[in-house]
């Protein structure tokens, strides 16, 4: 019997990336009509950042979620390729035009795009694998063209969600607007997150694999749950998670003055004084330790920490009740069970 309930997520995420990023790695865009002069440049300035940038991702969690969608609905996930790398390089632009946005330092153990290439050339880069979000699918001959078209629109739509999301987040920030309510950081996070991070790539696998409408509404609606809930644990682990394992960003969100839940629930339930000397920190930019460690006891003490906890559980269980009446192929069903603690797990 498995005592991590979110190991089966974990190895299938290990069990599908080496398939995705060998589609990757086939289907990486080159410079096309030129000489070799010209296409060195290019290569240099363009298309070998972005495939540096991408190769370098993670545990492809969200394209192996696009492979997981059509297995949902019983067919060869196979079908779902070409859509889990249009997610991969939406998460490449995402990342690369977020590090600029944030000013940040380093990004997956190295300095930032921008840091090493220039903003320019960051900027650039990022739009590439915006077109990549495209390019790829309307190429792909397996796809019939009404699919293609509703996948494409899928995609366009969790990518102006996720632009929305990200406008709060950034707008909150750059105004010095501490009104923001819990209800407004759950809007805010579910849009710049749980889309692009687990709704929309369920969904457009089940879309590449044929599956039904209900299907298709049941796997966006379990992924925007479990995207949020993902969201939850990511701001939990930024403050309490392994400082060793967080690096430069660990508690980076009180640097930032980030809006988290963490800190707007805390902010409206702390007594006048702890709540100005809260917000004074957030405000200020502080990468002092003394001052986030006493940021982080003040949301600890009012228990926004453990309110938060609690929301992500909520959002857990009921991703999974999203689920209890729809027909999925039954492994599929127990791997996205499974992902759902594995989402939430991740705080140990």
């Amino acid at each position: 019997m498995e005592q991590d309930k979110g190991m089966r997520f974990a190895r299938y995420l290990e069990s599908k990336r080496p398939q995705i990023e060998d589609y990757l790695a086939r289907f990486t865009p080159r410079p096309e009509d030129a000489g070799a002069h010209v296409a060195a440049d290019l290569s240099t300035y363009l298309y070998e950042p972005l495939a540096r940038f991408t190769t370098s991702g993670g545990k492809r969690t969200r394209p192996a979620l696009c492979l997981l969608g059509a297995q949902a609905v019983g067919v060869d996930p196979i079908c779902a390729l070409s859509c889990a790398a249009a997610v991969e390089y939406f998460q490449s632009a995402a990342l690369i035009h977020d590090d600029i946005a944030d000013c940040s330092e380093m990004r997956r153990g190295e300095p930032c795009l921008y840091q090493s290439d220039g903003t320019g050339i960051a900027i650039n880069v990022g739009d590439l694998a915006i077109i990549n979000v495209y390019s790829g699918l309307l190429m792909d001959t397996s796809l019939d063209n009404d699919t293609c078209l509703r996948v494409l629109c899928e995609l366009t739509y969790m990518q102006q969600k996720t632009l929305e999301g990200q406008a709060l987040d950034l707008g909150w920030v750059r105004d010095g607007r501490w009104d923001v309510t819990v209800d407004d950081y759950l809007y805010m996070a579910s849009h710049k997150t749980a889309y692009y991070s687990a709704a929309t790539p369920l969904a457009c696998g089940a879309i590449c694999g044929g599956g039904s409408e209900e299907q298709v509404d049941a796997l966006f609606s379990f992924g925007l749950d479990a995207g949020l809930a993902f969201q939850l644990q990511d701001d939990l682990l930024n403050l309490v998670g392994d400082p060793a394992q967080q690096g430069k960003d660990y508690r980076s969100d009180i640097t930032e003055g980030k809006r988290t839940m963490v800190a707007v629930w805390a902010l409206s339930h702390l007594d006048r004084p702890d709540a100005q000397r809260l917000q004074a920190i957030l405000s200020s930019g502080t990468t002092d330790a003394e001052k986030l460690d006493e940021a982080v006891a003040l949301m600890q003490d009012v228990g926004a920490i453990e309110r938060v906890q609690d929301r992500a559980q909520q959002l857990v269980e009921q991703a999974k009740d999203r689920l209890a009446e729809v027909e999925l192929e039954e492994e599929a069903r127990k791997t996205l069970l499974s992902m759902a603690d594995f989402f939430i797990e991740r705080l140990g």
